[in-house]
């Protein structure tokens, strides 16, 4: 059963397509993220890979929380 913050994103990523973009990217960077988990000594190069794809996730994390808190703003009768 979807939790009220599931059905949250569930209504965003119908209504708003940067929205669903962000949760993409955020799905292939978690996919990267854990294909460098798997390996047990990095190299600098993909130590240097890993930490920038951490930072966009972040980043990519901080932007759809901002447009939850827009929706909830703007619409507060749908998520209440």
């Amino acid at each position: 059963m979807l939790d009220e913050r599931d059905e949250v994103i569930e209504h965003i990523k119908r209504e708003d397509e940067e929205f669903r973009r962000l949760v993409e990217e955020h799905v292939q960077f978690e996919a990267e993220l854990e294909r460098f988990n798997q390996i047990r000594y990095l190299t600098g190069e993909q130590e240097m890979e890993k930490r920038r794809i951490q930072k966009l996730k972040l980043l990519g994390k901080d932007k759809m929380a901002e447009i939850i808190r827009r929706y909830k703003a703007s619409s507060p009768e749908l998520f209440s």
